[in-house]
C-alpha cells in the first residue's frame, strides 16, 4: 500500500466530513487507506460519519487520549509506505498526493525526512507555521521576546517562521506542522512516532527535530496548498493556553536543558509562562469583544459560486435559504459560499478563497461539497467557526 492517511478527530464532525471528502478526491488512483481515531465518541460524530464513508476505518476511543497517543494508535494499524498525519479541520486539493509524490521522487538521492506543504487559514491568509526553523535558544528568545513579530523577514530575528525564505518556493524546513505531516514509514521506524509525553502541541516540533537528528532533511513544499481552518479542532481558550505553553516548556526541558545554565533555563521558563499569561488575557478580551459585536444580521446577502449542481442543492435547502438573500456579484455579499462539485474542484475552491482575500475585505467565505450535509467556514483563528447543517 502506498499511503495511509491518519486523522485524529475531536468534536468537529462536520469539518471532518468536508476533510474526508477532500481526502477521498486527493487519493483517487492511489492505493491507500484512511484511519480516523475519534477521541470523543460521545458527540455522535461516528454514528453520523460511518454511513457516509464506508471505506474509512473509524476507531472510537473511550476518552480523549491526546493527539500524540491517538496518532500512534493509528500508526500501529497503518499499512502504507508513506504516512500522512492530517488534522480534521483541513481541506486537501485534488493534486495534493500527486504533487507530494512527485516532489519526493525529485529528491530521491537525498535523505528525505518529512514533507510539509503550504497552508492557508479560513480567511485565505498564509499560515507561517507551514514551515519553521530549529527552535534553538536564540530562536526561542526572538519568538518569545517579540523580535520575530517586529522583524518578520529578518534572517537574524525571524528564523522561528523562516520569514527570510519565500513561501512560494520549496526549501528545507527543520520543523513542520502536525496539521499536515507526510513522512515515510521507514523514517518513523528509525525515529519512532510522536512522543506521548506531549498530550497536545509541540509533538510535531519534537518529531521534526528527532527526524533531523537522525540525519534526514525535512522539506517545505509550495506547489500545493491546503486549507487549515486553524482553531476548529482545538478551541483557543485558557485551557489551550495552558496546554500550549506547558508543551513548549516540556520541549525545552527535553532537548535543551543540558549544556545551558540554570539561570538561562529559569529565565526561559519564566518567559514562556509570562507569554502564556499575556496570551490568556488577550484571548479573554478578544472573546468578550467578539461576543458583544456579533449581532445576527438578517437577511444575509449571500453569493454562491462554483459547481452548478451543488449551488442548486443549496438553493433548494430550506435550512440554508432561511434568512438569506442571494446576490449576483461578490461585491454585494456578506457571505460567499464556494461550492465544490464535478465542475468546480477543491483546487478551484482554495484558489478562490485566496483570491477573495476575506481577511482584508471582511467577507465570510464558506465551503460546501456536493453531497455534504453542512456549509462551513472559519475566518477566525481562535475557534469561532460557523457550521450550518442542511
Amino acid at each position: 500500500m502506498i499511503l495511509s492517511v491518519i486523522i485524529v478527530n475531536y468534536r468537529v464532525q462536520y469539518f471532518l466530513e468536508l476533510c474526508l471528502r477532500s481526502v477521498e478526491k486527493a487519493i483517487q488512483g492511489i492505493e491507500s487507506e484512511i484511519i480516523v481515531i475519534d477521541n470523543d465518541p460521545g458527540d455522535g460524530g461516528l454514528a453520523y460519519l460511518r454511513p457516509l464513508f464506508p471505506s474509512v476505518i473509524f476507531i472510537a476511543n473511550p476518552a480523549n487520549t491526546g493527539f500524540a497517543r491517538a496518532n500512534n494508535q493509528a500508526l500501529e494499524l497503518a499499512r502504507g509506505k508513506y504516512i500522512l498525519f492530517l488534522n480534521p479541520d483541513t481541506i486537501l486539493p485534488e493534486n495534493f498526493v500527486s504533487e507530494v509524490l512527485k516532489f519526493y521522487d525529485s529528491l530521491a538521492t537525498h535523505r528525505v525526512g518529512a514533507i510539509g506543504v503550504r497552508m492557508v487559514d479560513g480567511s485565505g491568509q498564509f499560515l507561517k507555521e507551514s514551515r519553521r526553523g530549529f527552535p534553538s535558544a536564540w530562536v526561542a528568545f526572538c519568538k518569545l521576546s517579540g523580535l520575530t513579530a517586529v522583524f518578520p523577514k529578518s534572517r537574524l530575528f525571524s528564523k522561528y517562521y523562516l520569514g527570510h525564505l519565500p513561501p512560494d518556493r520549496p526549501h528545507p524546513a527543520p520543523i513542520l506542522s502536525g496539521a499536515c505531516f507526510w513522512v515515510a514509514r521507514d523514517v518513523l521506524e528509525k525515529t519512532g512516532g510522536f512522543d506521548e509525553l506531549f498530550f497536545m502541541y509541540a509533538e510535531d516540533i519534537d518529531l521534526s527535530y528527532r527526524i533531523g537528528k537522525a540525519g534526514y532533511v525535512n522539506y517545505y513544499l509550495a506547489t500545493t496548498t491546503i486549507v487549515h481552518f486553524k482553531g476548529e479542532s482545538t478551541r483557543k481558550d485558557t485551557r489551550y493556553v495552558k496546554l500550549f505553553y506547558k508543551a513548549m516548556s516540556q520541549f525545552r526541558r527535553k532537548h535543551f536543558k543540558d549544556g545551558l545554565s540554570v539561570v538561562f533555563n529559569t529565565a526561559m521558563d519564566l518567559a514562556i509562562w509570562l507569554r502564556a499569561g499575556v496570551r490568556a488575557v488577550a484571548l479573554g478580551v478578544r472573546g468578550s469583544k467578539v461576543r458583544d459585536a456579533e449581532v445576527p444580521v438578517s437577511p444575509i446577502a449571500t453569493y454562491l459560486t462554483g459547481d452548478p449542481a451543488a449551488i442548486d442543492i443549496l438553493k433548494s435547502s430550506a435550512a440554508f435559504t432561511r434568512s438569506r438573500i442571494f446576490v449576483d456579484t461578490p461585491g454585494q455579499a456578506k457571505d460567499i459560499v464556494l461550492c465544490e462539485g464535478q465542475q468546480f474542484s477543491f483546487v478551484e475552491c482554495i484558489t478562490a478563497l485566496e483570491a477573495a482575500q476575506p481577511w482584508r475585505s471582511g467577507l465570510r467565505v464558506k465551503f460546501y461539497a456536493k453531497g455534504g450535509r453542512s456549509v462551513l467556514g472559519s475566518v477566525h483563528r481562535d475557534g469561532r467557526g460557523e457550521v450550518q447543517v442542511l
